[in-house]
């Protein structure tokens, strides 16, 4: 396993020809890659609404990193299944809080919001790092489409490896119930997509996912995905 202060980044054809080969392959695969790739220059970024990639990650990497963005503005709900799936992993968790104190910009500013209590926390959060994972799908929303298994963020310089970026909420489901995981209580509540109170509600059958997330703005990401 490579130490993290090797920073020897891949190209965009490596990462390009590792992610068609691992497109067809078990999630654990690309976990299995980016660990022998990366070393402990890898970090896994949840946001915990559900636990399916920190529990295809710790099959693999058993003490990887993984980071949890505490914007302030969580569900106390999110906050007990936290603590609830970093207890039955025993989780190495790095829990981030942004340098702000709370305040009313997701009133009139969300985008700044989201900058100031995700992304500069998150930039943070991958200091130093080489790769990140994500739990990003295809699925998810018309923006996510493309999303590859193994990709190069531009913006931070950096690997990002999506494990289970083809499977789709079926398969999340499925797996959920067969490794008998933990469920988010906002889940059963009709919140299908969750993230900050402010700026999350519950959605109808017939709706989008993603419906409940800026509801009525012309806004569909918080900007970590760029």
């Amino acid at each position: 396993m490579r130490d993290m202060n090797d920073r020897d980044l891949p190209d965009l054809r490596e990462l390009a020809a590792v992610s068609a080969r691992l497109e067809h392959q078990p999630a654990t695969s690309a976990i299995e890659w980016a660990s022998e790739r990366f070393g402990d220059g890898l970090v896994l970024a949840s946001s915990f609404q559900d636990c399916v990639l920190v529990d295809l990650a710790v099959q693999v990497v058993p003490d990887v990193e993984v980071v949890f963005l505490d914007t302030q503005y969580h569900f106390a709900e999110t906050l007990w299944y936290v603590d609830t799936v970093r207890r039955r992993y025993n989780l190495n968790l790095r829990v981030v809080e942004p340098e702000i104190q709370p305040d009313d910009r997701w009133l009139d500013d969300t985008d700044g919001c989201c900058a100031a209590r995700k992304v500069v926390p998150m930039a943070k959060a991958l200091a130093g790092r080489t790769a990140w994972m994500t739990g990003l799908r295809r699925d998810e929303a018309p923006t996510r489409t493309t999303t590859p298994v193994v990709g190069y963020d531009v913006g931070r310089g950096m690997a990002k490896i999506n494990p289970i970026a083809t499977w789709t909420e079926a398969d999340v489901a499925r797996y959920a119930q067969d490794r008998s995981l933990p469920e988010h209580p906002l889940r059963a509540k009709g919140y299908a997509s969750i993230g900050c109170w402010p700026c999350t509600r519950a959605v109808a059958d017939d709706e989008d996912p993603r419906a409940g997330r800026w509801a009525g703005l012309d806004k569909e990401e918080c900007g970590l995905h760029r």
